[in-house]
């Protein structure tokens, strides 16, 4: 289990989007794994054609650093970083997280039947997280599961030093984040559309919900590539 993630957010160049895939998925996954990071996810925005995103987990700070440090100076990086970097803009947002609720993937396979995942991004206020957390347990996590959205993890900002520099985190984040699963975009109009006809969730939930946010929610609605474990 990875009490340590990231969500990595890529900007590419326009176009170039299933070649960092392409060469993600057939060189980067196991590879990492050997170091001891765990590849988690792996993405196309469906919001954005110029957009990769990915999942990333460790299991503590210093197999982070570790592993970190084996992989980007290790002989599979030196070998394809300027054809993976050739492919970007930039590769800076990324929130460093923690589980909240238990998160294992034990059992799962890559590839299978394509699907839509979502994460949702809440925005906190700095020292909000706690009463949120207790909010979301008990009145925002039960909706969600009645309507056909039970969060498959819920994550949260962590606060800990960047024991890799070469890589930056955002430092300025403090998010409660759900990640949700749908066999594709009609499951995910129909939870939208229970949602929207729960007055327990029009009249009560989701004003204390906005009432608690810094700005406004985000979510990223993701297509796994073929080789995402989180699907």
């Amino acid at each position: 289990m990875a009490d340590v993630l990231e969500l990595r957010q890529y900007t590419l160049r326009p176009g170039r989007r299933d070649d960092l895939i392409d060469l993600f998925d057939r060189e980067f996954v196991e590879t990492q794994e050997a170091v001891g990071a765990q590849v988690l996810g792996q993405f196309r925005d469906l919001d954005d054609e110029n957009r990769f995103v990915w999942l990333r987990g460790f299991a503590d700070m210093p197999a982070r650093g570790k592993a970190l440090a084996e992989f980007y100076g290790g002989p599979v990086w030196a070998a394809h970083r300027d054809s993976a970097n050739d492919t970007m803009i930039d590769s800076d947002d990324v929130l460093l997280l923690c589980p909240v609720t238990d998160f294992t993937l034990s059992g799962r396979t890559r590839g299978g039947d394509t699907t839509l995942v979502t994460v949702t991004l809440y925005h906190l206020p700095s020292g909000g997280e706690d009463a949120f957390l207790d909010f979301f347990a008990d009145a925002v996590r039960p909706l969600l599961t009645e309507t056909g959205a039970p969060p498959l993890a819920v994550l949260r900002t962590l606060r800990a030093e960047n024991n890799f520099p070469a890589l930056p985190v955002r430092e300025d984040a403090n998010v409660v984040a759900w990640v949700g699963s749908f066999r594709g975009p009609d499951d995910l109009a129909e939870h939208v559309r229970l949602l929207g006809r729960e007055t327990r969730w029009t009249h009560d939930t989701l004003p204390e919900l906005t009432r608690q946010l810094g700005r406004p929610p985000e979510q990223l609605q993701l297509a796994p590539t073929s080789r995402s474990l989180i699907r």
